[in-house]
């Protein structure tokens, strides 16, 4: 208390009966109401920025959005500042009254803190460790990638380099050296993670941070241990192979890569032909890549937390491949087909993974016993071949014409590396991808091995590959890389830049399968490529994502116009031009795939501290500081109680013109007024109050629209609507009303000559009304919170979403999440404000039980017609500004 003005702690304890305390006057009380009045307008501000984040919140727990750790960060972060000046601003109100909930903050600040700093658990490795000395128990410590390929070679004993792995303790040294973690979460958590899914201006800012990110990476040093231990590694791989210089190859192997269901397959960076004076820059340079824009995505898309992405990095012997591809053990679009499917091309397989080569393919299919035998047999031109460059790194060069169109495997090869896919996929009992090649000397090399994802069984049932009686063909064939029909409007991507401009829902074409595009998968509702095979980067996502998508269509990209709305048949193998409904209705809806993942779970057991609400009675003995377990319960409590102590401390100070007036009216309902300032014209010494006492521009705007049109009553309502609102009251117990003449069940207005809060509750519903004129109309505003409702969910959802509709129409800003609407007007002159708030007050008698009549859109679509013809009607006659308010409006705004 030692921070107030004396005269503050004479009057409390004048108010605590300190009957040694002389009496405030009247001016003291006037000074102190005019404080306290700004500590309220500062805790119903705060008040609705938590309740909205709070719905944002719980919008997310209903899986329709897809958001990451930086969302969930911020979001905490800014409801628990916004509850702190909550109840920061109710303690001013009454000093030392609600001390009791900063400990009740403190100790749910701190459980969130707790849950939100958790890390995954790590056992402690070495540095660096040596692929002899990894099986596939080694997951936690090396990545699963390189897990599974040196098991291959210690347990397996098959074709697999030598070469050694900087392990998830190596990475932690290096981001630990620079405290590099630290600088990124602050980076990812300043994205625009809420922004529409084809805002530009939120994918350039993930170009950006993606950039400032590798950047900072890439200047970091590599701390001397790791140094040390990369380069020891280094020499005794080179002494294992006997050579005077050992080229080798560097990839990805993070924690979680290739784990079920997420592949991140093309999103990391591997770096070929990579010489000893390299080694160190490589290592940075495919750490960095883990914050490349479509790695970036990918994390967000599939609710993976950056911090539980260690970047292990596998560096092995380079194969100077004479051929390479992927193969996969079964066909990934039909499970009950038993063959081993081929992609590969002359020289390195970067080709086929990154889709910017024709590629041969060859199926071998399973015959009796452990026999093999080649069943289809398709090869391409191909014109270039990728193989390692003299110096380091590897460039392109053009095929001798005799080999351009030969099979880049002989038949042998192929039955024999079919046979290499079935090992493996009974050694790891099930479907595997598997990456490959061929030495010079025609001996086959294992470069990676991971779990395949195949398609539902029924999936093959869903197009036919016959064509569509009546539909228009654009374009047919191709080979299907994830099976299902999509449709949109053609968007052509052919730089990376074009990324910035993908709408959501186009059908994405691509002349190269690049693995680049992944980011853009989880927006489009197809995708076709015109070259590239089932067994790249990009299928392999456009699969995990359950995105349609159909390769190998030369000339797609120029024969389809863009913005054309197409049908793509993957299929089928064919695209038609407009939309295909015999298709398009076969199709299951996507699941969402943040549901289950680590950033989705964390989200569930932050919002168990943030969203459910247990102090429902205001008229319960437990509506206590000390029940608070969450902070919608601290904001329920507080803003009760800051109503409560404004309503009452005009009465209880003896001040009469600031204490709570009821308004005298003709509306069959309890009005009640709060003058916070200079609402009121005059002193009102009685207890009533007239319309001709009220100075408040933004209470009697409010009030001409509650005026407007006389209510007819609830609308009609089937016998169905009627018990369920009946049924739901009834089992719902957060709809209980409160005690005969309980506070919750009064309608109040807070008033100064400039703003007006009303807090209105008419049955079931709950509604606050909020706006502020200021001297220019930059912050001027107009707010409106609407929920609740004795309706199913589904009945109060068309609701929230009917009056959202009618509040768009006229320039409101609306957001629904579940049945609470969140909407305001702001930044226009006085006069569009005064409107604004004529249809507020119009809309909060006239949607009373509105839910009960909300059986379909068709009884929405009738209602809005009736809404807006009101509205109309009223805005065509002009308010007229009272007397009063006339001064200040002309002299600050343009009313």
């Amino acid at each position: 208390m030692a921070d107030r003005p004396g005269f503050f702690r004479r009057i409390l304890r004048t108010l605590c009966g300190d009957a040694c305390a002389p009496p405030p006057g009247e001016e003291e009380l006037r000074t102190l109401f005019a404080a306290r009045s700004q500590a309220f307008m500062r805790l119903l501000s705060a008040n609705n920025k938590a309740l909205e984040i709070m719905s944002d919140l719980e919008e997310a727990l209903g899986g329709s959005r897809i958001f990451g750790m930086s969302f969930i960060r911020a979001n905490t972060t800014a409801v628990g500042v916004n509850v702190f000046k909550l109840v920061r601003s109710l303690t001013e109100l009454e000093p030392g009254r609600y001390e009791p909930l900063f400990d009740r903050l403190a100790s749910i600040q701190a459980e969130i803190d707790a849950i939100l700093s958790r890390k995954a658990g790590r056992q402690a490795a070495p540095l660096v460790l040596d692929v002899s000395r990894i099986d596939r128990h080694a997951a936690d410590l090396v990545g699963g990638k390189m897990a599974n390929l040196a098991d291959m070679r210690t347990s397996l004993g098959l074709p697999v380099p030598a070469g050694f792995v900087v392990t998830a303790a190596g990475y932690e040294a290096f981001m630990a050296a620079g405290d590099l973690q630290a600088e990124i979460n602050a980076r990812l958590q300043s994205l625009p993670e809420d922004a529409a899914p084809g805002d530009a201006e939120a994918v350039a800012a993930r170009f950006r941070v993606s950039s400032e990110i590798r950047q900072s990476i890439m200047a970091a040093q590599v701390p001397p241990p790791l140094a040390d231990a990369i380069r020891g590694a280094y020499a005794c791989l080179r002494e294992e192979l006997g050579g005077a210089t050992v080229r080798v190859s560097l990839r990805s192997s993070a924690l979680g890569e290739d784990a079920a269901g997420t592949t991140f397959a093309g999103q990391f960076k591997s770096i070929l032909n990579v010489p000893e004076e390299g080694l160190l820059d490589a290592y940075k340079e495919i750490v960095a890549s883990k914050h490349t824009l479509h790695a970036i995505t990918y994390r967000l898309n599939r609710g993976i937390r950056d911090e539980d992405v260690a970047m292990c990095v596998g560096c092995m012997e380079l194969v100077d491949a004479r051929a390479g591809g992927v193969m996969y053990s079964r066909n990934p679009l039909a499970p009950r087909d038993p063959a081993v499917v081929i992609n590969s091309v002359w020289g390195l397989p970067t080709a086929v993974v990154d889709g910017t080569t024709p590629t041969d393919l060859f199926v071998v299919e399973r015959v009796s016993g452990d026999g093999f035998a080649l069943r289809e047999r398709e090869i391409k031109t191909k014109a270039e071949r990728t193989v390692p460059d003299q110096g380091e790194g590897l460039r392109r060069e053009v095929l001798p014409a005799e080999l351009a169109a030969e099979p880049s495997l002989t038949d042998a090869q192929a039955l024999e590396l079919a046979r290499f896919a079935d090992g493996l996929e009974r050694a790891y009992g099930g479907p595997q991808d598997i990456e490959w090649a061929v030495d010079p000397a025609g001996r086959v090399q294992l470069l990676q091995c991971r779990p395949l994802a195949l398609a539902a069984p029924d999936a093959t049932g869903i197009p036919t590959g016959r064509a569509v009686p009546g539909a228009t063909e654009l374009l047919a064939g191709g080979a299907a890389a994830c099976a299902g029909a999509g449709a949109g409007p053609v968007f052509v991507a052919r730089k990376e830049i074009d990324a910035l401009r993908f709408p959501d829902g186009a059908v994405l074409v691509v002349p190269m399968a690049l693995p680049r595009w992944a980011a853009l998968l989880p927006r489009a509702a197809a995708l076709v490529a015109e070259q590239g095979g089932i067994t790249g980067h990009l299928a392999n996502v456009a699969r995990e994502f359950g995105v349609p998508a159909l390769f190998d269509v030369p000339g797609a990209a120029d024969a389809l116009s863009e913005g054309v709305e197409v049908t793509v048949d993957a299929l089928g193998r064919r695209i038609y031009a407009g939309r295909v409904d015999a298709l398009l209705s076969k199709q299951a809806p996507r699941a969402t795939v943040m549901a289950g993942s680590p950033v989705f779970e964390c989200l569930r057991e932050v919002s168990r501290l943030v969203l459910p609400l247990n102090l429902t009675d205001p008229e319960s003995p437990e509506f206590r500081p000390e029940n608070c377990s969450t902070y919608h319960d601290i904001t329920r409590y507080a803003h009760e109680m800051s109503v409560r102590d404004m309503f009452d401390f005009g009465a209880r100070s003896g001040l009469a013109s600031q204490a709570s007036k009821q308004l005298a009216c003709e509306v069959p309902m309890q009005w009640w007024v709060v003058n916070l300032d200079d609402g009121f014209t005059g002193p009102v010494p009685e207890r009533f109050v007239h319309l001709a006492d009220i100075s408040s521009a933004p209470m009697l705007a409010i009030w001409a629209g509650i005026c407007a049109v006389p209510w007819a009553g609830p609308p009609p309502a089937s016998a169905r609507g009627m018990m369920n609102v009946f049924l739901e009251a009834t089992m719902n117990p957060e709809l209980a009303e409160g005690g005969p003449g309980g506070f919750s069940d009064r309608n109040v207005f807070m008033i100064s000559s400039r703003y007006a809060c009303l807090s209105s509750r008419f049955g079931f519903h709950f509604t606050t009304i909020e706006s502020m004129l200021t001297d220019g109309d930059f912050d001027s505003y107009a707010g409106f919170k609407f929920s609740g409702g004795a309706a199913d969910a589904g009945r109060r959802v068309l609701r929230a979403e009917l009056i959202a509709d009618v509040l768009e129409r006229h320039g409101f800003h609306a957001k629904v999440r579940g049945d609470n609407l969140f909407a305001k007007a702001e930044s226009r002159d006085h006069g569009f404000i005064l409107d604004r708030l004529r249809i507020l007050g119009y809309l909060l008698v006239h949607t009373r039980q509105l839910d009960m009549a909300m059986a379909d859109r068709g009884a929405a679509d009738a209602m809005r017609d009736k809404l807006l013809s009101d509205i109309t009607a009223i805005l065509a006659v002009p308010f007229p500004l009272p007397q009063a308010c006339q001064g200040w409006a002309k002299a600050g705004g343009k009313a």
